[in-house]
């Protein structure tokens, strides 16, 4: 089972602390990590293909529209100057969309005076233990983001 099969499993056990909430394609999670402030998935509720364009048209456009709403509700609710959007699938081939909130100065002087790619930072710096929220900011990050997408949905 890939690691975003296992993610939904836990949501649907109920154990997942990072859910928010189930849209129509797909689920909504705060990251583990939250070097970027914000930081969210929209997971792709099944594990049928690895690519965007293998989805049909109805479907790519509803998980289109659905994680743009998505990233509006993460912008409004963690107000961030930029959004990034990543969807790579080179480490786990289950669609899944990264939301990076982006603030001048988030990755220090790695890349471009501080606002370059997320991936100029490494890797083990940005999923480090020392960025997991507290149960309490978990779940205040998690109330911020479901008011922000009940409010647009």
């Amino acid at each position: 089972m890939c690691g975003v099969c296992e993610r939904i499993k836990m949501i649907k056990d109920g154990t997942n602390p990072y859910f928010v909430k189930e849209l129509e394609t797909g689920y909504v999670v705060i990251g583990d990590n939250q070097h970027f402030y914000g930081y969210s998935l929209f997971l792709y509720k099944y594990h049928d293909c690895s690519e965007l364009f293998e989805l049909g048209m109805e479907e790519r456009t509803k998980f289109m529209q659905e994680m743009s709403i998505v990233a509006q509700a993460v912008a409004n609710a963690f107000k961030p100057e930029k959004m990034n959007y990543e969807l790579l699938g080179n480490g786990i081939s289950h669609l899944h969309w990264h939301l990076y909130p982006r603030r001048k100065g988030d990755i220090g002087s790695h890349g471009h005076n501080g606002i370059g790619p997320v991936w100029c930072l490494p890797m083990d710096e940005i999923y480090s233990d020392d960025n997991r929220p507290a149960p309490e900011e978990l779940e205040d990050m998690r109330k911020r983001l479901l008011t922000e997408l009940d409010k647009l949905l």
